[in-house]
């Protein structure tokens, strides 16, 4: 019994080394497969290319602010200012207020919706998108280096040959006692008819090592006729391979090129996306242009119809004998000076949208066209308290510009690896082995091939070593120092990436404050503006400085208008300087980049 269990252990014990053997040894094989077949970038570098790709390119605000953001009426109510309290009822510029002519004309374009339009017709982004088939033909090209190769021959030749004088020999036989021993004679070809037919089929195998293998079934068929007809078929099976010792030798040499062509494939894929986010941005601050355009022209529409207003009045009270007849005057010069200010708001408008229409190249609108785009998407106005490093930690992470230089270094890397080969001697090992018969068909001689009694082989080297190798040390010398040189070049940019981010953040600030006080001026200059025609109608002021007052009003409601504008700006730069976009919505730039 116990020799049983004995026995039995002893078999698992055996049956499990020799199992956990066979494991080892397909665990070693597929792990050369996958060497010898794995021709991609760096995986971590391919992971982080693959993972940067499908980020969704938004940058979401309120969850990088330190605080709640605010909103412009609690920002002005917590502005510390030697101010009487403001009247904040009074509504800002207000675009879907604007009178724009009749609905027909106009169509109401949200940010989201001129977004779709560039992805679908910006000719940049076209442009841009044929060149990830571009780069992938190259890594198909290298990769074409390794395709096996068919091949296949045939020959035939047909020579009819005269007499022909031969050498004189001496003859020196086997048999010690032919009568031929020591005799001359002089050898002539006799004339004859030779019929010769060659044909030769194989593949040739280049390995990722460095080598070739051709393997190959030569077949020959030579009859000849007159005096001694013969009729032979030869058949043989041929092996051959030729391996580099040193220099082109190893994997990693031979698939430094597809690795390369991959390294610029992902390379090219960053570059379609950064185009993309960087025509998006464009887009973004072509359509706050816009909202900015329509804003002035409202707010030059408004000093107009006011000026007319004021014009009629006084013209009225002139007619009472209220006011003096020069008033009349005053009020006319004041509606030519805002005529003139109307008209060139109105010119502004149709170049911003202009603009605006190039990028989108959307069939329905010409450049010249009488439909007029009226931004829908309301401003952000609010307040962020954003965390300065924290966002600078995301810029560098993000920004594609930063991924791309990795990328290059890291095919700079492999370059400067193949290069460093390249500098070796040429050490090559060939190696030939074959097997003939003979027979009087060619299925019979093809078979008698397999018999293996009539065989060759030979194996030989072959070495160069150039004298001075200048040409290939130079070589690698140039890209050591063009790698050393893109390593300084990330440096400035990572440092560039840096400054941008705290310049926009800055800007950002800037343009909120902006946006307060001249919000906080508007409130004064409109309240100013009707202290000074109260006056007026009491006789105290003039028509010229009533329009004065109108003037700053304007200037400040233009002001403000302004400043919004350039606070979504500021918004857009912060989110490009991390290398995303504002989430106005969500773009699915995948679809596109395919």
């Amino acid at each position: 019994m116990r020799f049983k269990i004995s026995n039995t252990t002893s078999s698992m014990a055996i049956d499990n080394s020799l199992s956990g053997y066979v494991t080892a040894c397909a665990l070693v094989f597929l792990s050369g497969c996958t060497a010898y077949f794995d021709t991609g970038p760096k995986a971590d570098l391919s992971q982080k290319v693959v993972r940067r790709m499908q980020n969704d390119e938004s940058l979401p605000l309120p969850e990088l602010s330190k605080t709640p953001p605010k909103t412009m009426e609690t920002a002005i109510t917590e502005a510390k200012t030697r101010q009487q309290p403001l009247k904040l009822e009074a509504p800002p510029v207000i675009l879907e207020k604007t009178k724009t002519g009749s609905g027909d004309e106009n169509k109401q374009l949200s940010i989201a919706e001129a977004r779709s339009m560039a992805l679908e017709n910006n000719l940049d982004l076209k442009i841009a998108l044929i060149e990830p088939s571009i780069a992938a033909t190259y890594v198909s090209e290298e990769e074409a280096k390794f395709d096996d190769l068919i091949f296949a021959n045939a020959k035939y030749a047909n020579k009819s040959t005269p007499l022909l004088d031969g050498d004189v020999v001496s003859f020196k036989p086997v048999d010690k006692n032919s009568p031929l021993k020591n005799e001359r004679a002089k050898l002539n070809m006799l004339p004859q008819d030779t019929e010769q037919l060659d044909i030769e089929a194989g593949i040739i195998i280049p390995l990722r090592t460095g080598g070739k293998i051709t393997l190959s079934s030569p077949l020959n068929n030579k009859e000849t006729s007159r005096y001694v007809p013969s009729d032979q078929y030869l058949g043989a099976l041929r092996f051959s391979m030729s391996q580099p010792l040193l220099r082109d030798a190893g994997i990693a040499t031979n698939v430094a090129g597809i690795r390369i062509a991959r390294y610029e494939q992902d390379i090219t894929d960053l570059k379609t996306r950064l185009q993309s986010i960087r025509v998006l941005a464009a887009i973004d601050k072509a359509y706050w242009a816009l909202y900015a355009a329509w804003g002035e022209l409202d707010i030059r529409r408004q000093q107009y119809e006011i000026a007319s207003q004021n014009l009629a009045m006084v013209r009225r009270r002139v007619a009472e004998g209220l006011t003096a007849a020069i008033e009349t005057n005053r009020a006319e010069i004041g509606v030519a000076e805002r005529m003139e200010t109307l008209i060139v708001a109105k010119t502004k408008l149709k170049l911003s949208q202009r603009k605006l229409l190039q990028f989108l190249n959307d069939s329905r609108y010409d450049l010249d066209t009488a439909t007029l785009l009226v931004p829908a998407t309301p401003p952000t106005l609010l307040s962020f308290d954003f965390d300065r490093n924290e966002l600078a930690k995301k810029a560098l992470e993000g920004r594609l510009e930063l991924l791309e230089m990795e990328l290059k270094l890291a095919a700079d890397s492999t370059k400067i690896d193949y290069l460093e080969n390249q500098t070796l001697p040429m050490f090559m090992l060939d190696y030939s082995y074959g097997s003939q018969g003979r027979n009087d068909d060619f299925g019979n001689a093809y078979s008698d091939a397999f018999g293996g009694q009539y065989d060759d082989w030979s194996i030989g080297l072959k070495v160069e070593i150039p004298l001075t190798n200048e040409l290939r040390k130079s070589r690698l010398n140039r890209a050591v120092q063009q790698r050393l040189q893109r390593l300084t070049t990330r440096d400035l940019k990572e440092l560039t990436v840096r400054r941008e981010i705290y310049d926009a953040l800055d800007q950002v600030d800037q343009n909120w404050q902006r946006i307060i006080a001249n919000r906080q001026n508007v409130v004064l200059a409109g309240s100013n503006y009707d202290a000074e025609l109260k006056q007026f109608n009491e006789g105290i002021r003039t028509m010229t400085e009533v329009l004065e007052t109108l003037t700053k009003l304007g200037d400040a409601q233009t002001k403000e208008v302004k400043a919004i504008s350039d606070y979504q700006v500021a918004l857009i730069d912060l989110a490009y300087a991390t290398g995303t976009l504002l989430g106005y919505s969500k773009v699915d730039m995948g679809q596109g980049l395919q």
